[in-house]
């Protein structure tokens, strides 16, 4: 049976963002962050393509839980932490590395009766304003951490950058300096750079006068592994960086429709001429966002044409006029690597973090591999 709508997940585009972000990071080592199940893309899926990482980031004990079942041993970070006991053991049995970010967490640690068995990364909150201890306070809290007998010796300490997809932004530069002047001269590992920081502000990177540490820099890219640009004002192509997902339908019907006759519910949308109007099975059931309007670009064989009408839940009207030649069963692309999906995210009013995550459960997915002759192969749903 032929899906209609569904992901197309292209592994090649991954490993050259990847290696796109090894070389803008050279020395550093790659945290992948894989959160809210690899940003749609497929939480397990998305782990064994980053096999040669050197750690994964999940925002959840629940998803580090899942990849463990899935048979991913790699290294694997908690970026919220826990906030309860279970959480904790689940961590402690799984060999999760967990940030450590509120005085909660304290009393937490210290109930736990394992020895020398968790590695902990402590977070300040340099400008975000979100999670983590004020920079003033990590003498303090690693003198805390010291006396927890769960934890191994020599946390790790990062922050978050809150503007760094604003290069005129100067806060990126000030949380540099602040979470420098907090460490001072520390030995230990390090984390700043999410993917914004990663290909835009080299100072995250490296040693300086106002960020000396001897340990290892790990950057926490996210959204830029899979191809969408972390960047104001910059689209992907312009950083390097390939989609990987391509967000497909087909067509199921074509009609004309006369000069004047209104499309879809409500009749927001009247032919202006004798329209050749293509109906997809795509909707918001699926993920693509409700409140697009008429004019927004989908490709029907390749080529640009315009949605028209108010998107269904499970259909969306678009003008083939011009479309030389458009049949049932041709393919739709809502965005991919020939649409980017900040485009598409501008039109809706978001970013391209929410039409990744909110593609819904019945959308497939699926790998497309390219044989050595060069031609698209796609595999069975391997969700």
């Amino acid at each position: 049976m032929t899906e209609t709508a569904v992901a197309i997940i292209r592994p090649e585009a991954l490993a050259h963002n990847l290696q796109r972000l090894r070389s803008a990071t050279a020395g550093c080592r790659i945290m992948a962050v894989i959160k809210a199940n690899g940003y749609g893309h497929g939480l397990e899926r998305t782990a064994r393509l980053l096999d040669d990482v050197d750690a994964l980031a999940v925002a959840r004990v629940c998803e580090g839980i899942r990849l463990r079942e899935a048979g991913i041993r790699k290294r694997i970070v908690v970026l919220e932490g826990c906030s309860e006991a279970e959480e904790l053991s689940a961590a402690i049995a799984h060999q999760f590395e967990i940030v450590v970010h509120d005085q909660s967490h304290f009393a937490l640690l210290d109930a736990a009766i394992e020895q020398n068995m968790l590695d902990i990364w402590i977070k300040i909150d340099t400008g975000m304003g979100r999670l983590g201890f004020d920079p003033a306070d990590l003498a303090d809290v690693r003198k805390r951490i010291e006396g927890i007998s769960c934890v191994r010796p020599l946390p790790r300490v990062m922050t978050h950058l809150a503007s760094a997809d604003d290069p005129d932004n100067p806060l990126t530069l000030e949380q540099v300096r602040r979470f420098g002047e907090a460490i001072g001269r520390f030995t230990g590992d390090i984390s700043i750079a999410n993917s914004a920081g990663a290909l835009l502000w080299p100072q995250t990177l490296e040693p300086s006068l106002s960020l000396d540490y001897k340990g290892e820099n790990w950057v926490r890219p996210g959204l830029a592994l899979f191809g969408a640009s972390p960047v104001t004002g910059k689209s992907a192509r312009e950083m390097g960086l390939e989609s990987v997902m391509s967000f497909e339908s087909r067509l199921i019907a074509v009609k004309t429709v006369k000069r004047g006759t209104g499309v879809g519910y409500g009749s927001v949308w009247r032919a202006r001429r004798d329209t050749v109007v293509g109906v997809a099975a795509v909707g918001y059931g699926d993920g693509y966002p409700r409140h697009l309007q008429s004019g927004t670009p989908v490709l029907v064989n390749d080529r640009r044409v315009a949605l028209i009408g108010r998107v269904s839940m499970d259909m969306i009207n678009v003008d083939l006029t011009d479309v030389p030649v458009a049949s049932v069963g041709d393919p739709v692309v809502l965005w991919g690597h020939h649409l980017p999906i900040e485009e598409i995210a501008a039109r809706a009013g978001t970013i391209p973090y929410e039409l990744m995550c909110g593609l819904s459960q019945r959308v497939a997915h699926r790998l497309e591999s390219v044989d050595s002759a060069g031609s698209e192969e796609q595999s069975l749903d391997v969700r």
